[in-house]
């Protein structure tokens, strides 16, 4: 079996949420036998394809980025010559140009579509893109959603429910670095021995102006791990609240984070919009054994984090709820400990990569059954 995978941005060129869900499923298709391309735009001279963890990655030229959207003359060609060659084709949503894509190759192939987020933000580009939109999701096989939650709060999925799976986000921890002892100690001597930590891309979506408010007034360290395009706003915003105990570090490598996650007392995740689906490094946290904080905002943060049981959920957008939900841990360190070993057994049983790749496969299966039929 031959699978396609299509989304605007990919390994190596960007790590995000998405990227690495799509490098997660890729490498672990390999186990199953699967053979898996995977097709993406890049800002790159040289678009040649790279052999990553056991798949290739194709990259087509960016032309034209517009409202997050990328454009791409060449992928319609590149688009095409994969998917001949391809079983399935895999999309991952949203993505307007993918519809584009898709209807202009014509390709005839069995189709799942990952739905990762509905669209939050571009409202009035929304009402023009509507109509694709609905016909695209009507035309593809298969949709997945990434939690129970999602689907349950998402007005588009309800409409496509018939064809609906739920197969949850899942992470390979023997993929993740294990931190040498003097880098563990390089980060104790840093920050002190107990610590709340974020780790995620500095965007508007992710609550971080109101876990600064949250912390004003307290003396609770808070390691920041990320960059993105609000960091000089945050950092703006911490200087002129006074806030001496926030620790902006940046993007890291895989490394130093792993032992940032390892080292914290517990991880925070304000995100207060549906723009956050799921949490990939709230999940993080879980598998690392970490009491978490999140917000209440319909997603997949909620079937991670399950409040009074592997942490605590508060009101989005409500930074007094989160300093008492801060106050709370940081003052009952059994019970933090507890919520934390309960997170990392809900890791093993919920979210493993072995067991949402293997979910993709026997849903690749299926719809090539079908096909044959």
């Amino acid at each position: 079996m031959r699978v396609l995978h299509f989304y605007k941005t990919s390994l190596p060129d960007t790590i995000g949420g998405v990227e690495q869900v799509i490098n997660q499923i890729a490498r672990g298709a390999c186990e199953f036998g699967v053979k898996t391309d995977v097709l993406s735009l890049t800002s790159d001279r040289v678009t040649d394809a790279i052999e990553i963890n056991g798949y290739l990655a194709h990259r087509a030229r960016l032309d034209l980025e517009f409202a997050s959207t990328g454009l791409s003359v060449s992928a319609f060609l590149r688009f095409y010559q994969l998917a001949q060659k391809a079983d399935v084709i895999h999309y991952h949503f949203p993505w307007p140009f993918m519809d584009l894509v898709h209807f202009a190759t014509r390709v005839n192939k069995p189709t799942v579509l990952t739905y990762h987020s509905d669209i939050i933000r571009q409202q009035y580009l929304l009402k023009l893109y509507r109509p694709l939109k609905r016909k695209f999701l009507a035309s593809v096989d298969r949709i997945v959603a990434t939690s129970p939650n999602y689907f349950a709060t998402s007005d588009v999925l309800g409409k496509y429910s018939d064809k609906v799976s739920v197969i949850p986000i899942g992470l390979d921890k023997n993929t993740y670095p294990e931190p040498l002892p003097e880098k563990l100690e390089y980060w104790r001597r840093m920050i002190g021995p107990k610590f709340f930590l974020f780790v995620g891309v500095l965007r508007y979506y992710k609550g971080l102006h109101i876990l600064l408010e949250a912390v004003q007034g307290t003396d609770y360290p808070v390691v920041i791990v990320g960059a993105g395009p609000i960091e000089h706003e945050l950092k703006a915003q911490a200087a002129l609240l006074g806030l001496q105990n926030i620790y902006f570090l940046g993007h890291l490598p895989d490394d130093d984070k792993v032992a940032l996650l390892q080292l914290c007392y517990a991880v925070v995740f304000p995100s207060h919009l549906r723009s956050e689906a799921f949490g990939i490094s709230l999940l993080e946290g879980a598998m690392y054994g970490k009491a978490m904080i999140s917000s209440e905002i319909g997603t997949g943060t909620t079937f991670i984090n399950i409040g009074g049981e592997t942490g605590l959920v508060v009101p989005p957008s409500d930074p007094v709820a989160l300093r008492q939900a801060m106050r709370y841990l940081w003052e009952h360190p059994d019970e933090t400990e507890m919520m934390g070993q309960r997170a990392e057994r809900r890791y093993w049983k919920h979210f493993t990569a072995e067991r949402m790749v293997k979910a993709y496969v026997d849903l690749y299966s299926d719809l090539l059954k079908c096909r044959q039929k």
